[in-house]
């Protein structure tokens, strides 16, 4: 466990954001229990979390899933149905997801389809899914080893960032996080860059009101993208930085997301000195590893590849691929498949 000095910060509090004419009420270092309505909300959470937090969940109907990516498919979601049936939930009722991405995925990918619509609360447990995974309305199921490959795009009625949760959180769940606040840096945030050079994990574990703030500005930051593109046309798509040699390595190697997305990253940036003349992968690979993350992984690059073709992001012959001119700054770059190939053998960690 963290111990950590928990109390309410006075700069933060309430923000309500407009995400395609949909108010999103984002409360911060709030008690998630104050915001959940008892007799119409069924709680959804993992057995870890439950286990850990029992007594916060007392006065609702709850129901628990096993912990982990792989249990994040259309079966469970069918027998998290059939539940909430028994539990004689209706178009009145609200699901709360109370959990990690997996979690917050599956929460708002149920919301969106049990009897064509209900409300959604999302209260996010770990720092993945505060600074990412609970924000901009995608939902989704993995199907077999491919990610996120059947779902949702639907904003949540409220997020709740009940920090209470953090102290039970295991060290490798805070390493997994920091991914992608460092992929935040480095597609939109220089400073945060800097910041993030400047401090460390444990930094932030002892300095809560420095935590609330970095999680703050990277929900901010994530959530003024989701408002100018919802529906990932072009700016929304500078997030999956990382994350298509990330997705296609993560559950074949049986890897963390974020993980998987730090050796994602680190391609990424060999990639665009090869594209774009980049210039600073070593700083990336630096703030990488400060971060206990992995640098490196040992993946059949013909495997991967195939993997990649399997990607949301490819159109037809090409992959839209994000790439970075510098530190703070990136772009989005239609790769062909066979020049993608080419690169992904060429390529090789020092």
């Amino acid at each position: 466990m963290i111990a950590m000095n928990i109390k309410k910060s006075s700069s933060l509090s309430f923000k309500t954001h407009v995400i395609n004419k949909k108010k999103v009420v984002y409360t911060y270092n709030q008690n998630f229990e104050k915001f959940i309505e008892v007799e119409t909300t069924i709680l959804l959470t993992d057995k870890n979390i439950f286990k850990y937090h029992q007594s916060l969940f007392k006065k609702y109907k709850v129901i628990t899933i096993n912990a982990g990516e792989k249990h994040k498919n259309q079966k469970t979601v069918d027998d998290v149905i059939k539940k909430m049936i028994e539990l004689g939930a209706d178009r009145s009722y609200t699901i709360a997801g109370i959990g990690g991405g997996v979690i917050t995925d599956m929460a708002g990918y149920i919301s969106a389809i049990y009897m064509r619509g209900i409300k959604c609360v999302l209260a996010p447990t770990t720092i993945l899914a505060m600074v990412d995974a609970s924000i901009g309305g995608k939902n989704g199921i993995d199907v077999a080893h491919y990610k996120n490959m059947v779902g949702t795009i639907k904003q949540p009625d409220k997020i709740i960032f009940d920090f209470r949760f953090l102290k039970t959180l295991p060290q490798k769940e805070w390493i997994n996080g920091f991914a992608e606040i460092i992929k935040h840096a480095c597609i939109k945030s220089k400073k945060l860059f800097q910041e993030l050079e400047k401090k460390s994990i444990a930094h932030y574990q002892n300095n809560f009101e420095e935590l609330s703030n970095l999680i703050y500005q990277n929900a901010e930051l994530k959530t003024n993208v989701v408002n100018r593109d919802e529906f990932e046309k072009h700016e929304r798509m500078l997030l999956n930085f990382g994350h298509t040699l990330g997705h296609a390595v993560e559950n074949n190697y049986q890897l963390p997301h974020g993980f998987a997305v730090a050796i994602g990253m680190v391609y990424a940036c060999r990639l665009s000195e090869k594209l774009t003349n980049f210039n600073e992968t070593k700083k990336v690979v630096q703030l990488i590893e400060k971060y206990a993350l992995p640098s490196k992984l040992d993946f059949d690059s013909d495997v991967v590849f195939e993997n990649m073709l399997k990607d949301k992001k490819k159109i037809r012959n090409n992959i839209n691929y994000v790439l970075l001119n510098k530190i703070g700054e990136s772009k989005i770059q239609s790769i062909s498949k066979s020049d993608l190939k080419k690169y992904i053998k060429q390529i090789r960690y020092d």
